[in-house]
């Protein structure tokens, strides 16, 4: 059944991910894997093949492409003949938005010009480099492969060559202070383009660091102090003209990643590569339903499934009305622009107002964490508690 919905602001992307690292960050909770040989011939087919199968089920007639994503795993660590291909290949089953954005991640230890060069003329026209620490004590602890000078050769690198690059990085480390990060910081927005990401350090279940912080290995910094260092990236962000526009995430207007701002704002997209995670919206009137679908995680299993069976999907639910409401919720309050009610109805089948409720939402005015004026969204102060915010709006 092909979807006859009406694709607005939010758009419609592709993800393709490539799961392979030089090794594995203690940090990461990503579907990566360390791997050395990569058969690069074998795994094209089958991404190609994958995104035949995807793209057969989207339906193709009214989907408008506005971005392509190759995320990891280290997709630098791709063959750019593969990345040419698959975007040839993307441009040949959708129509494409004249300003299609193409972005590819990157590691420093896997950059070098020509082959960034190679990237460039494969169609990518925005990078996203994983820098995480400007300072060498930082690197060595979050085992990164790169030091402090291919960092800023990378950087250079990316800014001449791409029209928009990005890159991350990692704050509220073990001991880091706030001085600390504000030298490092304006180090950074020297080097920036108009966009930056910059995330707290988490630890998430199934690292290495979960199980390193629970022996006691590394204390991170307390709440107070997490506070303080999310609020001087706020103020020096904004100040140099970056301001979030989402919780981890900084840019100048208009030079937001657009195919992140897919999943915030909603939107459908297709997924292949291990593990991927796709949306699709299909259907007409009252059949209308959102598909959430799930490729096979272990790298070799999906190969093989995929070659036996044109794609590798593990999951296919429909999600009912109520959890579609609440994703685009859970999704849409992490944009400092928060959630435009007439995008919410249109996606959600209801108001926004009859979805939310009342006393939470008024509780939540009266402490100052919703703001009281136009889309529903969450003030600064409401930020650092989004999680307890979402759960106090939802019925």
């Amino acid at each position: 059944m092909t979807s006859t919905h009406s694709q607005g602001r939010e758009g419609f992307g592709l993800y393709i991910h490539w799961p392979f690292c030089l090794s594995k960050c203690p940090y990461c909770d990503f579907n990566s894997h360390a791997a050395r040989q990569i058969d690069q011939d074998r795994w094209r087919r089958a991404l190609i093949t994958e995104l035949d199968h995807a793209a057969a089920e989207a339906g193709r007639e009214d989907r408008l492409l506005t971005s392509i994503f190759f995320g990891g795993g280290t997709p630098s660590l791709m063959d750019p003949d593969t990345t040419a291909a698959l975007i040839e290949h993307a441009r040949s089953l959708f129509r494409c938005s004249n300003d299609l954005e193409i972005t590819l991640e990157a590691n420093p230890s896997a950059v070098d010009r020509d082959r960034f060069a190679a990237f460039r003329q494969a169609g990518v026209n925005r990078v996203s480099l994983g820098i995480q620490s400007l300072r060498e004590d930082s690197l060595r602890f979050l085992e990164r492969h790169h030091d402090r000078q291919e960092a800023l050769t990378a950087i250079e690198t990316a800014a001449s060559l791409f029209p928009r690059y990005s890159f991350d990085l990692i704050y509220a480390r073990p001991g880091q202070t706030v001085e600390e990060w504000r030298s490092e910081l304006a180090e950074a927005l020297t080097l920036a383009g108009d966009h930056l990401s910059l995330y707290q350090l988490t630890i998430e279940q199934g690292t290495r660091f979960f199980n390193d912080h629970a022996k006691g290995a590394f204390i991170l910094p307390d709440d107070e102090q997490a506070v303080a260092l999310y609020e001087v990236t706020q103020q020096m962000m904004t100040a140099a003209g970056r301001p979030a526009y989402e919780v981890s995430n900084h840019a100048r207007p208009g030079e937001e990643c657009r195919h992140n701002l897919t999943y915030w704002r909603g939107g459908d997209y297709l997924a292949v590569g291990p593990g991927a995670h796709g949306r699709l919206t299909l259907g007409d009137g009252a059949q209308r339903h959102t598909l959430a679908l799930r490729r096979h995680r272990a790298p070799e299993i999906w190969l093989s499934q995929v070659e036996a069976n044109g794609h590798a999907t593990r999951e296919k639910t429909i999600l009912s009305a109520a959890e579609r409401r609440e994703e685009l919720i859970l999704m849409g309050l992490r944009l400092y622009d928060g959630l435009d009610p007439a995008l919410f109805a249109r996606l959600g089948g209801q108001s926004l107002d009859s979805t939310l409720s009342a006393s939470g939402l008024a509780m939540l005015r009266d402490e100052g964490l919703i703001a009281t004026d136009g889309p529903l969204r969450v003030t600064p102060q409401g930020m650092l508690c989004l999680n307890s915010v979402i759960a106090a709006l939802l019925p």
